[in-house]
């Protein structure tokens, strides 16, 4: 499976997307990430699972996109 996860950050919120999704929150919790490493407290908001990584890159690339983060303000976000 290939996630696409999102971080409620201090400033905002942080988009990413891994293989390996346990893995990856422990980075970010552990400081070892460097987008998010000055941006605690970190809290996981959405998690999206896909079987197929180009579905999933393609979902990161839209949600990091104009329209994506509107559509991600409008129904997802807290």
């Amino acid at each position: 499976m290939y996630w696409v996860y999102v971080l409620k950050c201090k400033d905002g919120y942080y988009i990413g997307c891994t293989e390996n999704i346990k893995l990856r929150l422990e980075k970010h919790k552990n400081g070892y990430v460097k987008a998010t490493k000055l941006r605690k407290p970190l809290v996981l908001n959405n998690c999206f699972g896909f079987r197929n990584k180009y579905i999933a890159f393609n979902f990161e690339k839209y949600l990091k996109s104009g329209s994506g983060r509107a559509f991600f303000k409008k129904h997802l976000a807290e």
